[in-house]
């Protein structure tokens, strides 16, 4: 199982999960739903109690990849599969997106911080 903090404009919104026979769940932060002033990250999962779940990656999460060479360029260097776009997801969207949403992975139960490894 693999998990990642989706991120609205760097504030924790909600836990997307691949589970261990590739489908997937997301769920908001119960402390983003509780502030009627934060949005749903997208029109297709509304803000909910209620967690999502998919046999593939959700649309949303899915449009957020590279495509063509650039997805090819990608996994290769990131010695990543064609066809795992959890892994792919989680390796192009933690820093700088099109829109507001990072992707930050979790490892052991921990927030990874890639870019501070980087640096520190």
């Amino acid at each position: 199982m693999r998990k990642a903090i989706i991120l609205y404009k760097n504030q924790e919104a909600g836990m997307l999960t691949q589970h261990d026979n590739g489908s997937f769940t997301f769920k908001y932060d119960n402390s983003w739903i509780s502030d009627g002033s934060k949005p749903a990250i997208s029109l297709t999962l509304p803000k909910s109690q209620q967690e999502y779940h998919s046999d593939f990656l959700f649309p949303f999460f899915y449009n957020m990849l590279p495509e063509g060479s650039n997805k090819q360029i990608a996994c290769k260097l990131n010695r990543l599969d064609l066809n795992d776009y959890f892994g792919l997801l989680l390796t192009t969207a933690k820093h700088d997106t099109i829109g507001a949403i990072t992707v930050r992975a979790i490892d052991n139960g921990l927030l990874t911080m890639d870019y501070e490894r980087e640096y520190y």
